[in-house]
């Protein structure tokens, strides 16, 4: 057991280690294996909205599934992949999202949701499936998850398609919702690491947004948020030497201001959207000061933030399975899913 730091309203504290919820056990599987009750099968011809106005952009795709309906229990974790439809062209390739739905009872509106977005400089060298450990472990504590992936640099991404991308598949929970009614979506959790805790951040702040900028009027938004080693002062960042911000977003601060202005977290707070961003200290790629500086700029505007500065670890260990802080990076963000939402930035506590 060990302890970090947690920086916010009430200054910098030790932060004592949180105790595991019980898990559940699962194996790998498309299908469940056993569903109990009435099930019912029927081919549903599904519309999703587009993050952006469908008549800018082309009409709005329709997407066929099957709903199933009263699924009362899964023996054991299920994976269901989704194509969702973007502004313009899709890519199959790349612009799905998997649910994972987590063993037990399924019934209508019980099973809380958490949005996964991946990091990796919003480059394609990184994909969704970086995650999946992440996302099972999630699911095996009795959460539905919903790990998106996106294009990115390198793969027919960068600006302004990236941000798009990853506000279609958020917009697309909406669709998902009605096959897999026994989802939440009201008042759900989205995480991201690195460049996926900036995406998750801007997510969740995205209805503050004016008409005519990238990923407004949002047809699903997270109400709370929990930030993994996020640069989440961009100007901050690409000013200190992080050219990959400038390569996303196609520019410098100088160059490209509004850019900046749309999609950089702490140029977007909504005071009522809690965050809990969680660095280490150690990190040698995205500085911590970026947590810091953040959540100081959520308080001074009367908002709800922590920032949890663990000690030690890199970048990429915050999110890895067999570092020592990932047991309580577990623990954050399944108290962050379950608190009241006025307490989500004092589930360190």
């Amino acid at each position: 057991m060990w302890n970090g730091l947690v920086a916010g309203k009430a200054g910098t504290e030790l932060l004592p280690s949180l105790t595991l919820r019980d898990s559940r056990r699962s194996g790998w599987s498309p299908v469940p294996l056993r569903l109990l009750g009435v099930a019912l099968a029927a081919g549903l011809g599904l519309t999703a909205c587009t993050a952006d106005d469908p008549s800018a952009s082309g009409p709005v795709k329709t997407q066929t599934a099957t709903s199933t309906a009263a699924v009362e229990y899964l023996d054991e974790v299920t994976v269901h992949r989704f194509e969702y439809p973007t502004p313009g062209e899709a890519d199959s390739e790349q612009n799905w999202a998997e649910l994972y739905l987590p063993e037990g009872e399924q019934r209508v509106d019980s099973i809380p949701l958490v949005v996964l977005i991946h990091g990796g400089a919003w480059q394609s060298a990184l994909g969704a499936d970086i995650f999946e450990p992440l996302a099972r472990d999630l699911a095996d504590r009795g959460m539905a998850v919903y790990n998106v992936e996106y294009r990115r640099v390198g793969s027919g991404g960068g600006w302004p398609t990236t941000f798009r991308d990853v506000a279609s598949a958020l917009d697309h929970v909406s669709v998902v919702d009605k096959q897999f009614p026994q989802i939440t979506t009201d008042d759900e959790l989205v995480v991201g690491h690195s460049a996926g805790a900036q995406l998750a951040v801007w997510g969740g702040t995205r209805h503050k947004l004016d008409d005519d900028e990238v990923g407004a009027r949002p047809v699903f938004r997270p109400t709370r948020v929990v930030s993994l080693a996020g640069p989440l002062d961009m100007v901050y960042a690409a000013t200190h030497g992080d050219d990959r911000i400038v390569t996303a977003l196609g520019g410098t601060p100088r160059q490209v201001p509004k850019r900046y202005a749309m999609v950089d977290p702490i140029q977007n707070i909504d005071p009522s959207t809690p965050v809990v961003a969680v660095h280490n200290t150690g990190d040698r790629m995205v500085s911590s000061a970026n947590s810091s500086r953040y959540v100081e700029a959520v308080v001074k505007q009367g908002g709800e933030a922590t920032a949890v500065l663990l000690p030690g670890g890199n970048h990429g260990s915050v999110v890895t399975s067999t570092a020592p802080e990932y047991p309580k990076v577990l623990d954050i963000i399944t108290g962050a899913s379950s608190a009241d939402l006025d307490d989500v930035d004092e589930v360190t506590n």
